[in-house]
This record gives structure tokens, sequence and C-alpha cells, in this order.
């Protein structure tokens, strides 16, 4: 089901995620927002289980100054000198000045071409020109902002299923930053809390844009103390596996199954395959959670985890540019 949600900023669209029958998290972000007036709409899914371009996640505040070596990488991995980038800044709330910034940028690294691609309303995301141009892109690029704001912007139309099938075909790669990496989950997190023991209450749910769809994704990381509402989203999807990135860090979801960190600070890796016990589904929101051989791994610049066979790997070899 597919709701309209009229806010302040404009008429967001929303789906709710697929949860289990006890993990409701979205109907407690309406409520804790009582003036929301619901209109359900029809909506069709798009599922694919892989990818074959690369995808990277960016735990926000990347270095746009000085070495900028995520944003450099992300460049080289889209082609070079010869890449096209295409800027998707529509989950800021200045989304032209968010634009231009990321244009310059990508100018000053040597790519010759970037296009600013301007959603300010789902209308856009139809218009014919618009899915043109993104075809033409090799690397595509989501900026910071509001992820609830680019989800709504984006989900379920021509431009979202296009890029995915950029993505999944290895005809694109895509970059995303703090909002734009939370949002490559089929389920993602759209607040939250801190500073708390893991709860039910600690952290709100909202559908994301399904691009790694068995990945839960948090940003700004250990710099904003979020660790347990990343155990607190993953304990109401054990199905998925949650990845905390840190600020100036990328996890690098590489086409053969492998998750690969560059960058300043850590990716934090939330395992759930292995609960043996959760009370999840049997105390009061604002109650504490219990929850038994969660398995965590901490990995810095050069570490990899390997998402099919779940095992971790020290400083692994860089693959060769695209």
């Amino acid at each position: 089901m597919l709701y309209r949600i009229p806010v302040s900023m404009g008429e967001y669209w929303h789906r709710p995620c697929q949860l289990h029958s006890f993990c409701l998290p979205i109907e407690r972000f309406i409520y804790r927002n009582p003036m929301l007036q619901l209109d359900p709409i029809s909506k069709t899914t798009n599922p694919h289980s892989g990818h074959k371009g690369l995808v990277m996640a960016i735990g926000g505040a990347e270095d746009k100054v000085r070495g900028r070596q995520i944003l450099t990488t992300f460049c080289q991995r889209a082609g070079g000198l010869d890449a096209i980038i295409g800027v998707i800044p529509s989950a800021s709330r200045e989304p032209d000045a968010m634009g231009r910034l990321y244009h310059d940028i990508f100018r000053e690294i040597g790519v010759k071409e970037v296009d600013v691609l301007l959603v300010s309303d789902r209308a856009d995301a139809e218009e014919e020109e618009m899915l043109a141009r993104l075809s033409r892109c090799t690397g595509i690029f989501m900026s910071g902002g509001d992820q609830l704001r680019l989800s709504a912007l984006l989900d379920e139309t021509p431009l979202l299923y296009q890029l995915r099938h950029q993505v999944w075909e290895g005809k694109s790669i895509l970059g995303g930053t703090s909002a734009g990496a939370a949002v490559m989950g089929e389920c993602m997190i759209a607040s939250g809390g801190s500073n708390e023991a893991p709860n039910r209450s600690l952290v709100d749910l909202a559908t994301g844009l399904g691009i790694l769809p068995d990945i839960l994704v948090d940003q700004h990381f250990h710099n904003r103390n979020r660790l347990a509402r990343l155990i607190s989203a993953i304990s109401a999807h054990p199905d998925k596996l949650g990845v905390g990135i840190d600020e100036d860090t990328c996890a690098m979801f590489e086409a053969d199954g492998t998750l690969r960190v560059l960058g300043r600070g850590s990716v934090t890796i939330i395992d759930p395959r292995d609960i043996s016990y959760t009370n999840y589904a049997h105390v009061d929101v604002n109650e504490p959670l219990s929850i038994y051989n969660l398995r965590l791994h901490i990995l810095s610049d050069g570490d990899c985890y390997n998402l099919r066979t779940h095992q971790v790997q020290h400083k692994c070899i860089l693959p060769p540019l695209n």
C-alpha cells in the first residue's frame, strides 16, 4: 500500500515496510504525528536480488575540499575523465545549491560532464527527458538531506525503476551520502534517537528505494552514537544485514558480493543470522530489548566483508578500475 502523507514541506509518499506482524514502526511514526491523513494509493513492486554495478554508500560529511578520496574514487569507478555523472540533490531542502556544489566538485576532480537532475516533485520523475538524461549517466550520485523527502519523491516512479535497472545491470554505478545512503535498502531508518539502550521506540522505519534489498543502512554512525538504534531496527528486521557507516567513510558494495571499506572511519556490520532469542514481540515500546547471539564486526579502511559467506577479510586487494 502506498500512502500520501501531507507535511509542511509538501506531500510525501510512503509505503510501510514489509515487517513482521508484531513490528509496526511506520504506524508508530504516524502515531507520533496525529494530524497526518492517509490516502491509500495502489502500487506495483519490482523486486531484484542482486546488482552488477558498484554501489557506494557514504556515511555523510565526506571530504569535499582536500584529498576527496571517496568522491574521487566514485568518479574513477564511473569512468574517470570520460564519466558522465548525474547528481540527484532532491533530499536537500536547497536542491539547487546542493546540485551546484557537487557539480563543481566533480568538475574540479576532472569529470567533463556533470548533469544535475532536479526532481522537485513526482511528476519530474516521470518525464521522458529526465529518463533520457539519466540513461546517459555512467555514475549517479544522491546527495544528503532528508531521506523521507528523497524516498517520497522517487519511490514507485519510472525514474527509480530505471535507476535500479541501470545499477542492477551494471550500466551505471551509484553513490549516495547521508540521506542518499540511508535510502539504499528496501527498508530504511527514517528517524530515531540515541544514548539509550536498544528499544522499539528508538527508531522509526519507512520504505527505502530497494537498491540493496537485504541491507539496512545507518549513517553518521559512531559520530552520532547510533549503534543502539541500528540494533533496534535489526531486531525488527532479522532478515536484513545492518550496516552502520561513519562520516567520511564509504561502504562499497561490489558486484561480486564484497563490501569494501574506504575512508577515515569505520563500517559496523550487524549480522542477525544466528540470533537465538529476542523479546521484541513481548515488551512495551520503551522497554529495553534482549537479543542473544547477535554478531557484530567493525571494519576500517581496506577491510572487506563477503555478503555471501559472511566472512571478514583484512585489507583485501582493490579491484581494477572500470
